[in-house]
Formats: structure tokens, C-alpha cells, sequence
């Protein structure tokens, strides 16, 4: 977080929304530069509570989940400017939840009954507790940020789009800036789905979902022009997360969702074999630990997905 002096804005804890709308009224409206701290609701909105079974994950209403703090207008911002979302500062509470919920995810055909772990978030320490053999480095981020849509009307937070929504870019942590293009007067910026921990991926459709206080710095830009959200990572942002030794396992064949749902099998038929875990802990565990890359896209007629496996989350390392 910067050291500079700085005035806090702060948006309402109950100034939130279930959509992008460019009709909605602003919650805060601030100047360029400004400093400001969203109180977010988690992704459930508060459906799944840190005594919640799987059963609270079937009840769960789908009209109410994914909220997002805001909008806050940003006065001068216009059509064709560009956004920058400066994250300075997350602050979260000592739990959150991963789930399967029926229906939802890479694999939902194979995994059809609810799912849920409560983990224990401890940022002080840089780690997530999600078993007593397992933990997770802790790195927080928003997986909903982004701007009201230049088109009139209610758009679902699901899925995202030219103006950011829902990311679920692990990348957008402390020390990055987001860009987003502007498509309305004001921009309308909000940010909800704040996640403590996940996996590039997010395969199961959750990742640790917790509520977050987030504290952003948002600027207006107009020496550069872009179409769709760009970021930009501090020096040594991706080796710090990216050092521990992994298995990593493929999926090779000619179509990329195909292959990358492979490579997420294989892990998790390695995370039951090697490790003991059942198939729906392993699964999750994809969500929240495991990297998709795209390894190569140019030999025709096949293409190789990885899923890579960090060796650090495992008390006993991996094997």
C-alpha cells in the first residue's frame, strides 16, 4: 500500500447491486486521483455463513449472489478515457468458503451434488488454512471489478465483458492497476467477488470466497486508448508467486475446453492417488491452487493444456 497522504472515500456498506446498469445512481461520487475504500460483500451476499453445511449451498438464491459495491462516478471521466484502478489495500475478515454448487463449473456434469469448505483466512500470516495438511498462501483480489456498460439496460454481473465484470484475474493484487475502458460519463466503477486465495481457472466455480474491506486509487487516463481490460503487474509480481516446485499435468487434444477439463481430471485423479484426498475436495482444491496455462496453440490439429499443481500447499510437500 502507498505511504503518500491521502483523503479516504468511503461507499456505504449497503450501496450495492445485483447487475450492471449505466442508469444506476452513484453511491460516491469523487475526483480523479481519489482514494477509496468499498466495504464488499461476499459472493454468496451473505447466504453461506461460517457454520454453513452443504445444504445452505442447494438453498442458495441465484438472484442474490455476486453483489457488487458502488458504482462511484468519477467526475470528468468520459466516453473513450481510460480508466486506471490502482489496488492498494485488502482487508479480510478469518474465514471464507469454497463450493461446488450443482450445476456450476468445468466439470458440473461430473460433480452434481453440493459441496462446501470452510477455510480459515489468516492474512497477518500470508495463509489460508483449508485442511490441517493443506494450506494456501494468501493472495486477495477482486474477482468482479470493472465499469458501467456503454448499452442501456440491466446486464448480469455473469459473465464478463469489454468492461470488466468477472475477471477472476488472480493477478489484480496489491501493487497492480487495472485498466478499463470508459463507456459512460462518470464511469460508474464497482468491485464485489473479493476472493482470498484461487487458482487460474477458478475450474469449480468458486474459489475462497470471503467479504473484503478493498481500498482502490482511481485515475482517469487519456494518453492511451484500449478496447478491453488491460493491467499492469509490479516488478516481481509474478515470481513471487510462481516459485515453488509443481506437477503438472496436460490435456492434449483438439479443442481447448476439452483439454483443459482433461488436465483438471488428471489432477484431481492425482490429488486422490497421491494424497488421499476424496474427488470433491480434490476438484475444489483445482479451484483454488491450480494454475491453466496454455502451453501451445500452432500444431494443428491438437492443442496442450497444463493444470499446474503447487508442491508448497502440502504439509508433507508434494510427492
Amino acid at each position: 500500500m502507498t505511504d503518500a497522504p491521502r483523503t479516504l472515500h468511503s461507499v456505504r456498506e449497503d450501496a450495492f447491486n445485483y447487475v450492471w446498469d449505466n442508469a444506476l445512481d452513484p453511491a460516491l461520487e469523487v475526483e480523479p486521483g481519489a482514494v477509496v475504500e468499498l466495504q464488499v460483500r461476499d459472493a454468496s451476499d451473505e447466504q453461506i455463513r461460517a457454520d454453513s453445511g452443504p445444504e445452505d449451498v442447494s438453498r442458495l438464491d441465484f438472484d442474490h449472489v455476486n453483489p457488487v459495491s458502488g458504482p462511484v462516478f468519477v467526475k470528468g471521466a468520459q466516453p473513450g478515457d481510460v480508466l486506471a484502478v490502482e489496488l492498494l489495500e485488502f482487508r479480510p475478515p478469518d474465514w471464507g468458503w469454497t463450493a461446488l454448487i450443482p450445476g456450476f463449473g468445468l466439470l458440473a456434469d461430473e460433480f452434481p451434488e453440493p459441496w462446501l469448505r470452510i477455510s480459515r483466512v489468516d492474512g497477518a500470516a500470508g495463509r489460508v488454512a483449508w485442511s490441517d495438511e493443506i494450506s494456501l498462501p494468501y493472495r486477495p483480489f477482486p474477482g468482479t471489478i470493472g465499469v458501467a456498460p456503454a448499452e442501456p439496460g440491466q446486464h448480469p454481473i455473469l459473465p464478463p465483458s469489454r468492461w470488466g465484470g468477472n475477471l477472476d484475474t488472480k493477478h489484480l493484487v496489491v501493487g497492480s492497476t487495472l485498466y478499463l475502458p470508459v463507456g459512460v460519463e462518470g464511469a460508474l466503477f464497482s468491485l464485489g467477488d473479493t476472493h482470498a486465495a484461487q487458482g487460474d481457472g477458478e475450474v469449480c466455480g468458486t474459489a475462497i470466497e470471503t467479504a473484503m474491506d478493498v481500498v482502490v486509487r482511481l485515475s482517469v487516463r487519456r494518453d492511451f486508448e484500449i478496447d478491453a481490460p488491460q493491467y499492469a503487474l509490479p516488478e516481481g509480481g509474478l515470481p513471487a508467486s510462481e516459485h515453488p516446485a509443481y506437477h503438472v499435468c496436460t490435456g492434449v487434444g483438439p479443442d481447448l475446453m476439452e483439454a483443459a477439463k482433461d488436465a483438471v481430471r488428471a489432477t484431481i485423479r492425482r490429488l486422490e492417488d497421491e494424497h488421499g484426498l476424496g474427488r470433491e475436495e480434490a476438484y475444489a482444491l483445482c479451484s483454488v491452487a491450480v494454475d491453466l496455462r496454455i502451453h501451445e496453440l500452432v500444431d494443428a490439429p491438437n492443442w496442450v493444456v497444463g493444470a499446474f499443481l503447487p508442491g508448497d500447499i502440502f504439509e508433507k510437500g508434494e510427492r
